[in-house]
């Protein structure tokens, strides 16, 4: 009740920008921490191929994904469950990922304005062996990075946290991925 009566005293604009909670109410269609759109792309070998990789597990969702041949894959999670929409992230730590994953894989940070095209910032999402696990992703500058093969952004990474349009996940290896939450320090999506 009192949670209640401080929201509606500080108003709408600071609860949508609270910090993550496993308490807030999930989306009425299918979603992970309020995330409705993860999609396979198209892009690489994948099953699914294409479209939601959203399916029942216990009660909640999880999303699935299997890359199959040595090339790359993309996975795209829209952080405003729409392409148009984009998320300041300039006051978030990070974001806590609930996932597993058979083998190395990176997790992109894409904005708005440079939205196409591999040469973004990145940080590796390591192995679990394909045992679920949460692990803490900085969103420190130095915890992120570029890999030669993809190419160097010309934009800094201060600059795509203003306009975050989606996490973008890819892989040049086989692998079997299964996230279950990702929960985004001080941002919390919008269902429509």
């Amino acid at each position: 009740m009192a949670s209640v009566l401080l929201a509606s005293l500080i108003g709408p604009g600071a609860v949508a920008n609270a910090a993550p909670s496993r308490h807030v109410c999930e989306c009425a269609t299918p979603s992970i921490d309020r995330l409705q759109q993860w999609l396979a792309s198209g892009e690489g070998t994948t099953v699914p191929a294409t479209g939601s990789l959203l399916v029942r597990e216990r009660g909640g969702y999880a999303a699935k994904v299997t890359f199959l041949n040595a090339e790359w894959h993309v996975v795209v999670v829209w952080l405003g469950n729409k392409f148009e929409a984009q998320a300041d992230l300039t006051k978030s730590a990070g974001f806590w990922m609930t996932y597993s994953a058979t083998d190395d894989l990176y997790v992109q940070l894409r904005p708005a304005s440079h939205w196409s095209g591999g040469d973004k910032w990145l940080t590796k999402v390591p192995s679990t062996g394909g045992k679920m696990v949460k692990k803490f992703f900085s969103f420190a500058p130095d915890a992120w990075t570029t890999l030669p093969e993809l190419g160097k952004p010309n934009y800094s990474f201060a600059s795509a946290l203003t306009e975050a349009r989606g996490l973008v996940f890819v892989g040049k290896t086989p692998n079997k991925i299964d996230f279950r939450g990702l929960a985004i320090d001080r941002y919390q999506p919008p269902c429509l």
